[in-house]
Order: structure tokens, then C-alpha cells, then sequence
């Protein structure tokens, strides 16, 4: 099993249950495949040297006793029970009293268990008291529950993107790019494709990659792949592929795009707004410009978007497909796409329109200035033999 999540929930129960009790010392632990104890989250008043990832053999704990009915879930003092005496943390720690009792899954499954204790006996603690530590336990076990569901979430979605990337199994179709004033098709748009296509989308993909800390490898396979496909699209036209901030400043497409020769490589840089480090992501795209021409993605008219990009250089913005849809119906939309043109002309920049579907929206855009588009009208996004045939037949 995956290392356990941070849970404020959980933690939030332990730092009550001490303060319903009075007890110096509150634990959840996790019994793990190795026979061992696992303290996944620690609320305690006093310094302890158990911290969260601390393990032990488990039959060094009282927790381990009290599931296999050794031990009580109550224990006022040690000295009360012959078994305590031959449990080193007995003595080490010390334990003085400790209530514990078993952290069940909703299928019967122990998972491990909650537990309180101090260093001095405590013969005020009874029953009451542990009626209440098991409602406790039970908000304890819920949370546990959504953790380890979450854990073994995050482990089969590791266990997919390794196999794929192992495999190379994820594909690449291209989606022709057209100029809007001729109407004439000048490269295109690498897209992902992954085996389960038809259940889940290839954004699905790379937001759980993302997700588990695995996303700029998939975005390298997929460029990678991308890349491949070059040599099969006339010199002429030019290929645009996908990356985030992240893969961006990851340092890994520098290499990849600099082996490409004199080819026309585009880097469409997606979610620029959402750029953790601006300055390190501006340095990075300098650093492959001289490879590729750099897009960027989903442009809309938010002053400060527009801002940053003054600073990233880009060679093409691409319209948010809010901005294209129905543009010949929505007067609001075709002056924004106007001001994005001229502030592109300003810059030195050429505006691509994404998701153009009907004649009277590529009618407008070309009004506007707009000077490549892509979409259905033109051409949906399709195999790279089909692409091939598409792009020469002109």
C-alpha cells in the first residue's frame, strides 16, 4: 500500500479525543503486509519520538492485543494485566493508561487502529469514556476509509500510466490547421489519443498524471510521439504540439526539439495562466525558441493574461473556443476577437481560432483579421496517413 495521505479530518478527531479524555497522547496507526504497525497520524501534548511514519513490529503494541482480544480496549494501568509486562513500550514510553480499539474498513477489513494514552495511570477512565472513544473511532474509520480509497485510486492510476509509458501504447492524431483567408491547410495540431479512448478522454489522462505527480512524463511521451510523426508531414507544413508550464520548465523538450533540425515546430503552451513560477517559465520558453515557435493557448481578453503574454514572446495566440463559437451571431464577441487581433499585430503576433465549425464563423474571422483556424469545417482531427493525404491535397 501507497503511503497514507494527509487527512486534517482525522487529525481534527485525535486532537479531541485528547480533549475529551485528558489523555497526553492520541494515534491512528495502519497494520501493514509486513506484520508491522504503522502511526499514519499523531496528535500528542507531549514530545514523543513516534511521529507519523514510524513503524514497529506490531506486537510491540497494545493496539495489536486489544484486535486479537488480549488485551481490553481499556486499560486504566498497565499493572492490572500479566500481558503489559511483556510489551516493551510498557516500560520505554512509559504507558500509564491507554484505550484502543480496532479500525475496521466498510468490508470487515482491520485496518489498524485509533489510540489514547498517557505516561501515569488514570482510574477515572471508564466505560462512559470508552463508548465515547468508539464514536470516535467510528468518525475515524470513515475518514480512513475515503483514504485508503483515494490511496488505491492514486495506485491504479500509477500503475496505468507506467504500463503505458513502458508500452509507447498512447497514439497521435492530427488535426489540420487551415489559413482562414485562403482557406489553404499550413500544418497541424498533434493530438493524444490513449487506448481506452472511447471510456475515458485523453484530458482525463493527463489530469490524473498531474494529479499523482506524473504529468510532465506523459506530456514527454506524448510530445515524444508527436515528434515522431514529423517526418511523415510535408516540409512545407508546420506541426504544433502540446505542453504545460511544468513540462516546460521541466528542461525536457530542449533536447528533444533541438534534434529536429530546421523543421517548423510549434510549443503550444497550455494553462500559461495557471503558471506556478512566471519568470521560470519565461526563461524556459526562451531557451527553446530557438527550436520552436511558441503559442499559446486559450487567449481571451483578461488584462493581465494579455499582460504576461508580452513577456513570453509567443509568435501565435490561440482564441478560447468560447471566443469562436457562434462568433457570426454575437457582436460582443467579434469586437473582443477584434481587440485580441490588433493586440496581436501590436506584438507581432498571428491569432489562431480554434473550433470553427460553420462557413458564416470563418467568414467573420477572416473579416476580422483572424489569420489561421482550425475545426470541423475544415477538417476533424484524424489518423497521420489521413492527415498526410489531407495537407497535399491542398
Amino acid at each position: 500500500m501507497a503511503e497514507p495521505l494527509q487527512n486534517p479530518s482525522i487529525e481534527r478527531i485525535l486532537r479531541a479525543v485528547r480533549e475529551h479524555l485528558g489523555t497526553e497522547v492520541a494515534v491512528v496507526s495502519r497494520f501493514t503486509q509486513n506484520n508491522e504497525r504503522e502511526l499514519t497520524h499523531v496528535d500528542a501534548g507531549i514530545e514523543i519520538a513516534m511521529g507519523p511514519g514510524f513503524r514497529d513490529p506490531r506486537e510491540n503494541s497494545y493496539c495489536w492485543y486489544v484486535a486479537e482480544k488480549r488485551l481490553p480496549e481499556l486499560i486504566q494501568d498497565p499493572a492490572d494485566h500479566a500481558l503489559t509486562q511483556e510489551i516493551a513500550i510498557t516500560g520505554s514510553l512509559p504507558v500509564g493508561c491507554h484505550l484502543s480499539t480496532p479500525l475496521r474498513l466498510s468490508d470487515g477489513t482491520l485496518y489498524g487502529s485509533l489510540c489514547s494514552f498517557s505516561r501515569t495511570p488514570d482510574r477515572t477512565l471508564h466505560e462512559r469514556d470508552l463508548a465515547v472513544f468508539r464514536g470516535f473511532a467510528a468518525l475515524a474509520a470513515e475518514q480512513v476509509e475515503k483514504v485508503v480509497e483515494n490511496d488505491f485510486r492514486r495506485q491504479r492510476i500509477d500503475e496505468r500510466i507506467t504500463k503505458l509509458i513502458e508500452e509507447k501504447a498512447l497514439e497521435i492524431v492530427h488535426q489540420p490547421i487551415h489559413s482562414v483567408q485562403s482557406g489553404k491547410p499550413v500544418g497541424v495540431e498533434c493530438l493524444s489519443r490513449f487506448p481506452d479512448a472511447m471510456m475515458r478522454s485523453p484530458d482525463k489522462w493527463f489530469t490524473e498524471a498531474a494529479e499523482i505527480g506524473r504529468g510532465v512524463e506523459l506530456e514527454v511521451l506524448a510530445v515524444e510521439v508527436a515528434l515522431a510523426s514529423l517526418e511523415k508531414i510535408p516540409p512545407e507544413f508546420y506541426i504544433s504540439v502540446n505542453a504545460s508550464p511544468e513540462t516546460i520548465v521541466s528542461g525536457r523538450l530542449e533536447p528533444m526539439l533541438a534534434k529536429m533540425g530546421n523543421r517548423d515546430i510549434v510549443v503550444e503552451v497550455t494553462g500559461h495562466h495557471r503558471a506556478s513560477d512566471f519568470n521560470a517559465l519565461r526563461a524556459a520558453l526562451k531557451r527553446i525558441s530557438p527550436y520552436a515557435r511558441i503559442a499559446i493557448d486559450d487567449v481571451g481578453l483578461d488584462y493581465e493574461c494579455l499582460r504576461h503574454l508580452i513577456d513570453l514572446s509567443p509568435k501565435l495566440l490561440k482564441l478560447d473556443l468560447e471566443l469562436t463559437r457562434d462568433i457570426h451571431q454575437d457582436v460582443a464577441r467579434c469586437a473582443l476577437v477584434g481587440a485580441i487581433v490588433r493586440f496581436a499585430e501590436a506584438i507581432g503576433c498571428k491569432v489562431v481560432a480554434e473550433g470553427i465549425e460553420y462557413a458564416e464563423e470563418a467568414s467573420v474571422l477572416k473579416r476580422l483579421g483572424v489569420e489561421f483556424g482550425q475545426g470541423f469545417l475544415y477538417a476533424k482531427p484524424m489518423p497521420v496517413a489521413d492527415a498526410v493525404k489531407h495537407l497535399k491535397k491542398g
